[in-house]
């Protein structure tokens, strides 16, 4: 028996490039940088000054009262406006009558990592007693979906993963297999994020994973697979998808992005932050998506890739590919868009499955910007030309996190 279809009905985003998926794209596809110096604290002092911030971020304006958002950690705020978004764009009507067939799934990296610092202060400064009531449900990973949730009315399953880096990437997977299972009708998935923060920048620099030494140029600080990388830019932002099984989408004539037809998941139980030489968890989650949907590597024509911008990940991931897809890798258009976004963490997946989307609706394939100085080791088609018109049929997401985990999604141009 033939498994459910499950399609994309609508997509929101918040990124450095852009307040909605609009202008996130346009600037994308214009070739734009959204990384610039922080700004949402003094970071003189700090070895790495830069980062992608969502720019003048006002909850207001996306339809959260003002006395709602002072209550939310910015993570939560975003995770509503990207909602909110999501649903108008998607046109699905919740109410009573589907409220309870209508899942929210979501990836959160770290949480409220700002609102923890804030009360950690007021902690240490006045006393026990000057802690807020609301920290703790400000700053939990689950008041991301439900948050969004009470926004939206949606009733079904209601649930957030961690998964570092392939959070987004994980909880799109979810919704899909949600939805495979016949569980909900439709699920509002993807990852948010919004840890441009004194202790996250501080932590990651300590890491040496962190860019350092483009402050005075951040545009050009992002450098997926070129050989003068030196560590990833920390981002923030949204990315969400309505996915709807198709019967429910045609039924209420949906217009319909793409479709999705795999998932994969893998670890590579090695290291905390460092990926296997071999590479064998990404190899194993690419391959997963693609057997998930029943369909050869060689139908394959673009990969968002993870592409950070360090080493050791660029690096594994190239090899990963041409591990996957043999010699017909040097014929993939492989991009990397943190080159313009950095690294939105556990909303990248959120948002790269976005962009994925919008490649096979479009048929454009965005490009990867910095990729000047090629790397002789990382050496398939990174699009360093800019967008093209390629018309791909499907792409592949890849999203590999600390810890080791995996995780790709396959989607393919829609055809009825």
């Amino acid at each position: 028996m033939s498994r459910k279809r499950v399609v994309v009905t609508g997509v929101s985003a918040l990124t450095p490039l852009g307040g909605n998926v609009s202008d996130s794209w346009d600037n994308l596809l214009a070739g734009k940088s959204g990384i610039g110096p922080i700004t949402l604290f003094d970071a003189a002092g700090f070895d790495s000054r830069i980062a992608g911030e969502v720019k003048g971020f006002d909850p207001e304006a996306y339809g959260i009262p003002a006395k709602q958002a002072r209550r939310m950690d910015r993570f939560v705020q975003f995770s509503v406006a990207a909602g909110n978004m999501l649903v108008k764009d998607s046109g699905l009507v919740i109410d009573e009558s589907n409220a309870a067939r209508v899942s929210v799934i979501l990836g959160v990296g770290l949480g409220g990592l700002h609102t923890i610092e804030v009360f950690h202060s007021r902690l240490v400064e006045a006393g026990p007693n000057k802690v807020s009531p609301f920290m703790i449900p400000m700053l939990i990973s689950n008041m991301a979906p439900g948050q969004v949730a009470i926004a939206t009315g949606a009733k079904g399953a209601n649930m957030v993963l961690t998964s570092a880096c392939a959070s987004g990437t994980h909880a799109v997977g979810m919704g899909f297999t949600e939805i495979v299972m016949g569980r909900c009708d439709a699920c509002i998935t993807g990852g948010v994020e919004a840890t441009v923060t004194p202790m996250g920048i501080s932590g990651f620099t300590s890491l040496k994973a962190l860019s350092t030494s483009h402050n005075d140029e951040p545009e050009k600080a992002s450098r997926p697979f070129d050989k003068d990388r030196d560590g990833f830019v920390m981002g923030e932002g949204a990315g969400f998808l309505m996915l709807e099984s198709l019967e429910h989408a045609q039924a209420r004539g949906a217009t319909i992005y793409a479709e999705i037809v795999g998932t994969g998941a893998s670890d590579d139980a090695f290291h905390m932050t460092a990926p296997r030489d071999d590479a064998e968890g990404m190899i194993a989650s690419m391959r997963r998506a693609i057997e998930d949907a029943g369909v050869s590597p060689d139908v394959v024509d673009h990969i968002n890739a993870h592409g950070t911008s360090t080493h050791l990940n660029d690096l594994c991931e190239t090899n990963a590919i041409k591990q996957v897809f043999g010699q017909r890798a040097y014929d993939i258009a492989v991009a990397s868009t943190k080159s313009q976004t950095g690294h939105l963490l556990g909303a990248a997946g959120g948002v790269e499955a976005v962009f994925s989307v919008l490649a096979l609706h479009t048929g454009i394939v965005p490009g990867t910007i910095n990729y000047t100085t090629p790397d002789p080791e990382c050496d398939l088609n990174y699009m360093a030309n800019g967008p093209q018109k390629l018309d791909p049929q499907y792409v592949l997401s890849n999203s590999f996190g600390f810890g080791g985990t995996n995780g790709s999604l396959l989607f393919k141009k829609f055809t009825a």
